[in-house]
């Protein structure tokens, strides 16, 4: 089984995935885009039993903007590890987080927010495939 750590940006939060993430892609909504910094997030989604932190937990802080997403980062420097969405019952752990994983994306979620177009080929949905509660409806390129 494969097993990939990474860290926080000071490396006092260490975590561990383990196995293959249940899928891998960009998401462009508003609130990714501002806690990430960038103009699209790239998540991996994990089972919570696949994420472990292994360092630091005590400081991991939460921050809970919606109902879907727990935000967790480091209290030490501020970087960004993982958000738990309990709805759907899946651990995000930014890709950028865990540097041996090959990043493989698959779909564009919240598509309809783009503010950097990506020609890639990728299925675009303009919020969310059906079964994690989306419209399912697939945005124009």
């Amino acid at each position: 089984m494969a097993m990939h750590r990474g860290e926080c940006f000071c490396g006092t939060v260490k975590i561990e995935v383990s196995g293959d993430p249940e899928g891998m892609g960009y998401c462009h909504c508003r609130s990714c885009r501002s806690w990430s910094g960038g103009p699209v997030n790239a998540f991996s989604l994990w089972k919570p039993d696949a994420v472990r932190v292994t360092a630091g937990a005590d400081q991991l802080a939460t921050y809970q903007k919606t109902p879907v997403s727990e935000r967790q980062f480091c209290k030490k420097c501020g970087g960004h590890v993982m958000t738990n969405h309990p709805p759907l019952g899946m651990v995000d752990v930014f890709a950028a987080t865990i540097p041996t994983l090959d990043f493989t994306p698959g779909v564009h979620v919240n598509y309809a927010e783009t503010v950097l177009p990506m020609k890639d080929g990728l299925p675009k949905f303009n919020d969310f495939p059906k079964e994690f509660g989306g419209s399912g409806e697939m945005a124009s390129e």
